[in-house]
């Protein structure tokens, strides 16, 4: 009896190792090209000149701490409300929290959207240098409607995931990602828009990402029960959605603000342009390696919620158990990817040699951390 035990448990193990990789994969190659567009317009921009690079890292730095963070994290509630429901099987609710998200969004849309457009202000204000602080000013009013697509494409994005539909998030992000290269190369070199022709191209691949997600989830046959048409429940019960939103995005925002912090820190150093290109390629390794746990995170987040709303805690204890090994042996992999590739990844930013040197001295400090906080943001997805 107890070698039967065992072998089911191993097979119940197996199965799970299955239905994560399955979930995570293109819930991973998703995410990080929707990262990556805000990466290739960065690369861009450092082929321009070096006060362009620093004015985009500067701008993106302050547009994911007022806005891109914010919205990442509200929607972090979508993965409990919807994933609990459509496993529960009331998946008429699945639809109703998405349209309820997408009402608050278009609200909170407006305030983050005021704050773009004073940013240039506010980053002299800062203690920024004026000269990247007025670049970085001019890059985020070119992408001043990014707030409000940027978060009806994670609440697209939720929704789908939440019913175990990841594969249309990968394709529509990997049309949108490739898209973004040609637009990117049109705006900044062709037209001669520069810098602003970087910011602009974000805002045509955040429109078509969602365009995409909103035409699937409006055809195809899988979303007919969970998506039903606008429903007057939306605007119900939203003191009790916020609750659930605002402490996820403050769990988010503290986990990325630390970084930000760092790019804006390096605003004041003697040495601004040179100190925020290094710290901005950091960050944009890190965070481009990071969409591994994210993916992770993101699919037991479905797991967990979806057996918990069925009445199986066992599988979703399960569930949370796999995740962990599979993260720690993933983020393994990646951080000594890291550390092998230093001398070579700088240059994919930047012309400069002193900066991809100072960039190759710093990543094995910068693995080591992508390693532990890898850990921790499976677990807070938990």
């Amino acid at each position: 009896m107890e070698e039967g035990s065992g072998a089911d448990e191993e097979i119940s193990v197996m199965a799970e190792v299955k239905k994560q990789l399955c979930l995570a994969g293109p819930l991973v190659v998703g995410y990080l090209l929707q990262q990556i567009v805000l990466t290739i317009s960065m690369i861009f921009a450092g082929h321009v000149d070096e006060l362009a690079l620093a004015s985009a890292s500067l701008a993106t730095s302050f547009a994911s701490v007022a806005g891109f963070f914010l919205m990442t994290g509200m929607t972090s509630a979508l993965d409990t409300l919807c994933g609990q429901a459509y496993g529960a099987g009331q998946h008429h609710l699945v639809g109703v929290y998405k349209q309820r998200v997408m009402l608050v969004f278009s609200l909170v849309s407006i305030p983050v959207s005021v704050i773009w457009a004073y940013s240039g202000k506010i980053l002299v204000l800062l203690r920024q240098d004026p000269e990247i602080a007025a670049g970085a000013g001019s890059y985020m009013r070119w992408m001043i409607p990014a707030p409000f697509l940027f978060a009806l494409l994670q609440c697209h994005v939720r929704f789908l995931q939440s019913q175990n539909l990841v594969l249309p998030v990968m394709l529509s992000s990997g049309i949108a990602a490739v898209a973004h290269v040609a637009v990117c190369w049109l705006l900044v070199f062709t037209l001669g828009l520069g810098a602003n022709g970087a910011a602009l191209a974000i805002v045509v691949s955040n429109l078509l990402n969602l365009s995409f997600l909103a035409l699937y989830v409006r055809l195809s046959p899988l979303c007919k029960d969970t998506w039903t048409g606008f429903s007057r429940d939306a605007i119900r019960d939203i003191p009790s959605f916020l609750k659930l939103a605002v402490l996820s995005a403050i769990m988010v925002c503290l986990e990325c603000w630390s970084f930000e912090l760092l790019v804006l820190l390096a605003g004041v150093l003697p040495n601004p342009k040179l100190e925020m290109a290094i710290l901005s390629i950091c960050y944009n390794i890190y965070f481009l390696a990071f969409m591994i746990p994210t993916g992770l995170d993101f699919a037991v987040s479905v797991r967990v919620s979806n057996e918990l709303g069925a009445g199986r805690p066992q599988t979703a204890r399960l569930a949370a158990r796999v995740v962990m090994l599979l993260c720690f042996l993933m983020s393994l992999f990646l951080a000594l990817v890291m550390v092998l590739l230093r001398n070579r990844l700088g240059y994919a930013f930047s012309n400069v040699e002193e900066v991809a040197l100072y960039y190759a001295k710093l990543m094995p400090i910068l693995a080591l951390c992508f390693f532990f906080d890898s850990m921790e943001c499976v677990l807070s997805g938990m």
